[in-house]
């Protein structure tokens, strides 16, 4: 299969350098990343027929197709990645995935009442959504090889990826009634979830292009957008107890490690996650009805003033304002907008502008 995508050897190694010197804390200027037409899963790539019974040949010119229509500009480099879900890695244990295309959804469900066991928490290589991924996964490197930077699925937090295993009103109950066993099951799901995670490393690595979690973020070694959408029901004494354990494991693991903080519920986390020395940055999502990122300045000055990053899913207009109030030193934005192909370069030198004016 031919493929048909004007991205040189030369932008490959930009993408390197800078990324690279982002890590770092050397380079002066924001990461800007943008795509035209802005990256959107399409109802049919949610469905069960697409994702689990579609020939693997299939599904990857679907996606070929998508590559090589997508204009990329500023720090923005060819990235794929298979979804199946926010926290797959239940799927992988046992628990139920349902999709609805209708709904744009995805979302899992114990298998049946026995889901608690430790049964359930077996690792099994023959899992049917296990083998999916990872022939994906290898289908796609061996495809794209150095041209495409294929990415991690979305695997999911320890307590999320229990919650799907038991429910989470269960979940909440038997953390007051039964603290020590889920600290065991944490325990073994993280070690489940690093061992998904190499495995899936050693295939995304040959192609010698870094790597890319779901999040549009690029490294030169191991990466990843770690999460725990559950923490927005418990309170900071818990996810010190019950998730922070789970992240300090996974940095200790991973070069370049960075935290989805989802939305309010979670804001009073932010002390615990920034004292995480291995932990390189925080991705801030404001979450629906809430106000845009450029609204929570203070929010984001913590974070840049404790030394680490910052990721952002950010309009034009709102990466200029954080750019003007906050410099752009330590940010990356993937803007939101659809942005002309002629006003994209235009965009990204007046950004660059601004953060040398806020910089003086």
């Amino acid at each position: 299969m031919t493929y048909a995508l004007n991205f040189t050897e030369q932008d490959w190694e930009r993408i390197e350098l800078d990324w690279t010197a982002w890590w770092a804390g050397e380079l002066d200027r924001p990461i800007v990343v943008i795509e035209n037409p802005v990256h959107a899963r399409l109802p049919e790539e949610l469905s069960r027929e697409f994702l689990f019974e579609k020939p693997v040949e299939e599904l990857l010119e679907h996606y070929q197709t998508r590559l090589e229509a997508r204009q990329i500009f500023g720090d923005a480099w060819p990235k794929w990645w298979p979804f199946f879900g926010a926290g797959v890695v239940a799927a992988f244990l046992g628990a139920n995935l349902h999709c609805s295309p209708q709904t744009e959804t995805i979302w899992f469900e114990p298998a049946d009442s026995t889901m608690t066991g430790a049964k359930s928490l077996s690792f099994d290589p023959n899992n049917i959504w296990w083998r999916r991924i990872k022939t994906l996964t290898e289908s796609a490197v061996d495809l794209w090889g150095d041209r495409v930077c294929v990415g991690f699925t979305d695997l999911g937090g320890n307590l999320d990826i229990l919650a799907s295993l038991q429910t989470s009103q269960t979940l909440l109950l038997d953390l007051y009634d039964d603290p020590d066993i889920v600290k065991g099951k944490s325990l073994v799901v993280t070690h489940h979830w690093l061992r998904y995670y190499e495995e899936l490393f050693a295939i995304t690595k040959k192609s010698g292009r870094g790597t890319t979690p779901w999040a549009p973020i690029w490294a030169p070694g191991r990466c990843y957008m770690l999460q725990s959408d559950f923490s927005a029901m418990i309170s900071p004494q818990m996810f010190e107890t019950f998730v922070l354990p789970d992240l300090a494991e996974c940095c200790k693991e991973i070069d370049f490690a960075f935290y989805h903080l989802d939305g309010r519920g979670q804001i009073h986390h932010l002390d615990l996650l920034l004292s995480l020395e291995q932990l390189h940055g925080i991705q801030w999502i404001p979450g629906e009805g809430q106000p845009s990122p450029a609204s929570w300045l203070p929010l984001l000055k913590r974070i840049v003033d404790a030394g680490k990053l910052c990721q952002l899913y950010i309009s034009a207009d709102d990466a200029r304002t954080i750019v003007r109030e906050l410099g752009g030193r330590g940010f990356a934005f993937y803007i939101t907008d659809t942005i002309k192909p002629q006003e994209a370069e235009q965009f990204i030198r007046s950004l660059i502008s601004d953060n040398e004016v806020a910089q003086h």
